[in-house]
């Protein structure tokens, strides 16, 4: 008899899949390549690809900034109200309850006492994170009373704008009081001799634009930003023209005169730190 050894298999389970966490990796909306966490931290969430800039918090815009452990926040307990009684899908405080919770702000603009390179500043942060960054009553109050602070105290401020959602509509006629109240504290501070420098983010549109971001002394923007008022598809579809390349983004209005400057963020403190002390110099 002729036996046939038969092979035996030993059933080997397959290797369990990777625990691959998804919040350890960024895509990045300018290239669309992977990009480790970790890494995009440690350069200041610049991609190493194609240098596009991130959004950041208020919390990594006060690390980058300002020197470390000298920022103290003031008004931060300051709340905004519920003038009209929005009515919606969602009422005005469950909206602002929402973005409390998922920021940890209390609104979109903080600000206080800080010392950038040894220089003492006034610095107000705008936080596109919060209702993107839209100019409600408190909004204006905080940076009225961030120039209010700075004219007191004889300090330059340096404003972060980063806000597209113009006036907040929750808050009607109140919202659009905001750009006249602001504008108006941006004029005394220049009768005043005060020096404002104003660091215009991705994206700077809107009210936030059309007042106080475009009237600082000094007018700073990070790469590829996207700066003006209404966007261009808006712009495109109300004139029926073809916009130019690169229109509204912040190499187009530097070539064109409209800013000083643009800055990465890894060169920001110190570009910062060389005008705040030539200013101070010359007082």
């Amino acid at each position: 008899m002729i036996f046939k050894h038969r092979k035996k298999y030993i059933p080997i389970k397959p290797k369990e899949a990777p625990d691959v966490k998804k919040d350890l990796w960024q895509k990045c909306p300018e290239c669309g390549k992977l990009i480790y966490e970790g890494k995009l931290k440690e350069n200041l969430k610049i991609c190493p690809n194609c240098e596009y800039h991130f959004r950041l918090t208020t919390k990594e815009w006060i690390d980058i900034i300002a020197d470390p452990g000298s920022f103290e926040e003031l008004d931060a307990n300051i709340f905004s109200a519920d003038p009209l009684g929005f009515k919606g899908p969602k009422t005005y405080s469950e909206k602002l309850d929402e973005e409390i919770k998922k920021t940890g702000l209390n609104e979109a603009l903080s600000y206080g006492r800080a010392i950038i390179g040894k220089c003492p500043a006034v610095l107000s942060i705008l936080d596109s994170n919060f209702i993107m960054g839209s100019m409600g009553s408190v909004v204006g109050e905080k940076f009225v009373r961030a120039c209010e602070l700075a004219m007191l105290e004889k300090k330059p401020i340096v404003s972060v704008s980063g806000g597209g959602g113009g006036a907040r509509m929750y808050e009607g006629v109140f919202s659009l009081m905001q750009m006249v109240k602001t504008s108006q504290v941006v004029g005394k501070m220049k009768q005043s001799k005060t020096l404002y420098v104003s660091i215009l983010t991705d994206p700077t549109m809107g009210g936030v634009a059309a007042s106080f971001a475009f009237l600082g002394d000094i007018l700073l923007a990070e790469p590829k930003a996207l700066i003006g008022f209404a966007g261009p598809r808006v712009i495109e579809q109300t004139i029926k023209q073809k916009l130019p390349p690169g229109f509204q983004k912040s190499e187009f209005l530097f070539e064109h005169g409209m800013l000083d400057a643009v800055v990465s963020r890894n060169q920001l403190k110190a570009t910062l730190i060389k005008i705040l002390s030539i200013f101070a110099s010359s007082q």
